[in-house]
């Protein structure tokens, strides 16, 4: 082997459509464009016999995603290594070509070989060499073999799978290399386009944005979390693997990520924040809140009240993520306006914290506790003011996208808010072990007044773009590196008390 995988050619037949013309909408297309994030320079080759019209869409399709075009005079194992060794001359590793393996299975021929500069290329036509699949989905999972071989069997392969837009944001900051991190992890794409139980085998540990994949979710239904939510087909087949896969495990199971799904359950949860407090400095607490079934219910202003709530208040569906409509939410100014409101039920409506419009958003990556600061909405009086123009109509918005934000000086009480980082550290040392979560995040606004941290929302493998990429993802990689060493501890400790 001569080193870890540096380079991908594609043959452009691999990307056509049945005319022969270059295909822009080829799913594979986004699979190439995740390796140059992790620092493998990827090409589509095409030979000369292309016409001009036809090289340019080719260059278009690659410029597009941000791929390079590498013409080959010819397309044999005898040749084209040698002019690609020549055109990435100053490359070092193995490089890996794709070709169709025409008329015959499996569809694709793949050959790795070395390059290094100065040096000839070598095995490039040894039939050893040559590694055969059904489809370019399961370039990723070849690249993790052959790096695992080049490394050490004792890399750590994180497996992961989330949408791709999610996918894509993580990868541009480097946070999936295919090639091993300082701490000895390599990280594995998966895939629902071929067989989940194949990708397993080479997965340690696995990493996923389970909410990515929910398809429904019931509240109202008696049973246990597990069944109140239905997954994609994809999802739930992983799940079975992974409990008949006994060598991995989830960073994050499902099991800890289910309060983080139903605001309810998570704001019944912080009420245990209580037990962090002690006299001297300011308090940590959940927002004050209740659930409602329905809008038009009698006796809600005493519910308001029993709650120690009044208005403004804000309301949020009880379902936190993974349907459509789970970001809609409404500030409502008046008692009467909770009748006719479009929040979909049941919803938990939550104490509006004035907070001089400063949001602190929290990120928990293993032991390492991170934060941001954010512009948020302003004070209640200013919100009312602002609003009065709309006769003080519920303020409907989704949480994903943008709302009204305060400008200026807002503290009422002219004194900063200063966030009490020790009782943050605490707070989410807590949340770590009462939710069992490794990487997770939340929001915190500071009540102007008190100084109360009150935590309004909870959430898990958050993107963390706000930390500085240097500092954030190192401790990302490390995070899950400790995970896999605790769990190989626990094992170790399990099998000792067995005498095996």
């Amino acid at each position: 082997m001569g080193g870890v995988v540096r380079g991908v050619i594609v043959d452009h037949a691999l990307l056509q459509h049945g005319n022969g013309e270059p295909d822009n909408n080829n799913p594979t297309l986004s699979l190439l464009r995740k390796l140059p994030f992790s620092n493998i320079r990827t090409a589509i080759s095409y030979g000369l016999p292309l016409s001009a019209d036809q090289v340019n869409l080719l260059q278009a399709m690659a410029d597009l995603h941000s791929l390079q075009c590498l013409p080959l005079t010819a397309s044999s194992m005898d040749i084209a290594p040698r002019e690609i060794a020549q055109a990435w001359a100053h490359n070092s590793g193995t490089i890996l070509y794709l070709l169709p393996n025409r008329d015959a299975s499996p569809k694709i021929t793949c050959t790795f070989f070395s390059i290094a500069p100065g040096a000839d290329v070598t095995s490039a036509h040894n039939k050893s060499n040559r590694i055969y699949m059904d489809k370019l989905e399961e370039l990723p999972l070849t690249i993790c073999r052959l790096n695992k071989k080049a490394i050490s069997n004792d890399v750590v392969t994180v497996g992961y799978i989330m949408k791709p837009s999610r996918e894509e944001d993580f990868a541009k900051r480097g946070a999936f290399p295919m090639c091993a991190t300082p701490n000895g992890l390599i990280f594995l794409p998966l895939t629902f386009k071929i067989p989940i139980s194949t990708q397993l085998e080479e997965v340690d540990v696995i990493l996923h944005k389970a909410t990515d994949e929910i398809v429904s979710i019931e509240l109202n239904s008696f049973s246990e979390p597990s069944y109140r939510i239905a997954f994609t087909t994809g999802m739930q087949e992983l799940q079975r693997n992974i409990e008949n896969h006994n060598h991995c495990f989830e960073v994050d199971p499902l099991s800890s990520i289910y309060p983080v799904l139903d605001r309810l359950t998570i704001q019944q949860i912080l009420l245990g924040l209580e037990d962090l407090n002690s006299g001297g400095r300011c308090k940590v607490r959940a927002p004050h809140f209740f659930k409602v079934d329905r809008f038009d219910e009698p006796d809600l202003v005493q519910r308001l009240r029993d709650a120690k709530l009044s208005v403004p208040s804000i309301v949020k569906p009880q379902v936190a993520c993974g349907v459509a409509d789970a970001h809609s939410m409404a500030i409502v100014f008046r008692v009467e306006d909770f009748k006719d409101l479009s929040v979909p039920l049941p919803a938990v409506v939550q104490e509006y914290v004035d907070h001089s419009s400063t949001l602190f958003k929290v990120y928990v990556l293993g032991e390492r506790v991170f934060h941001a600061v954010k512009k948020s909405t302003p004070n209640a009086d200013i919100l009312m003011k602002s609003s009065e123009i709309n006769g003080l109509r519920p303020l409907l918005f989704d949480s994903l996208k943008s709302l009204p934000t305060g400008t200026g000086n807002q503290h009422s009480g002219g004194q900063d808010l200063c966030l009490d980082l020790a009782l943050v550290k605490e707070a989410a040392e807590w949340l770590s072990r009462r939710l069992g979560l490794t990487i997770f995040g939340f929001d915190v606004v500071i009540q102007e007044g008190s100084g109360d941290h009150v935590i309004v929302d909870v959430n898990y493998l958050p993107s963390f773009k706000e930390v500085p990429d240097g500092t954030a993802i190192p401790a990302f990689w490390d995070a899950i590196k400790k995970k896999v060493d605790s769990k190989a501890m626990k094992q170790a400790s399990v099998a000792a008390s067995h005498g095996m």
